[in-house]
């Protein structure tokens, strides 16, 4: 059975994507729905940024730089191991799942994601990791939450909302990614995350 454009760029992602400590990923990469009234708060859940003695966590005082440079060397290593053509990061330090995407569609997802197996380039991704600047985990959510609803309101009607579990975010999309809701190739989905692509922020364009 040939595998479909949506579950092959969710593969791709978790297979390739940089974690953030904020945001609790599943394989489905969605979440089940829920209201569109209010916003819910992590206020009580600790600073993304930092580790739970107080402390700042993963080297976030070096900035954005010291980011970028450690990711642009987790890319040289997937250039090396998986595909010559990998984009740069962006100025901010995050993948550019755009880039990405266009380089899924032209060697296949599938192709993609072997090339990621066997966590060849895991240490490079670790030092990235350990860099990336704190993030809030509220802005996150609210941010994702109002992507969700925009995607909705532009015909993609079971795009899933985010969801705050034990201060984690969970990200929306589709809440059945083992038999696909959401028409990832569609023309009203692909018109629909471009008009909503302002919706999140910078980092998050490759989760939901």
């Amino acid at each position: 059975m040939k595998q479909k454009t949506g579950s092959r760029s969710r593969a791709a992602r978790l297979a390739l994507l940089i974690a953030v400590p904020a945001l609790a990923l599943t394989t489905a990469c969605g979440g089940a729905p829920s209201s569109d009234e209010g916003v819910a708060s992590v206020s009580d859940a600790p600073t993304t940024g930092q580790s739970e003695d107080g402390g700042s966590k993963g080297g976030a005082s070096q900035g954005k730089s010291a980011f970028y440079d450690a990711q642009m060397k987790y890319v040289q290593c997937l250039r090396k191991n998986v595909s010559k053509d990998f984009p740069a990061p962006k100025l901010s330090g995050y993948l550019d799942w755009t880039k990405i995407e266009e380089l899924e569609t032209s060697m296949g997802g599938e192709s993609l994601v072997k090339g990621t197996r066997g966590r060849v380039c895991a240490p490079e991704m670790r030092k990235a990791m350990n860099l990336e600047p704190p993030r809030d985990t509220q802005k996150e959510y609210e941010s994702m939450l109002a992507h969700a609803k925009c995607m909705r309101a532009h015909g993609v009607s079971k795009f899933t909302n985010p969801q705050l579990q034990n201060g984690n975010v969970m990200p929306g999309g589709d809440a059945n990614p083992t038999s696909p809701e959401v028409k990832t190739d569609s023309s009203t989905y692909k018109e629909a995350r471009q008009a909503c692509k302002g919706k999140l922020l910078d980092g998050l364009d490759g989760m939901q």
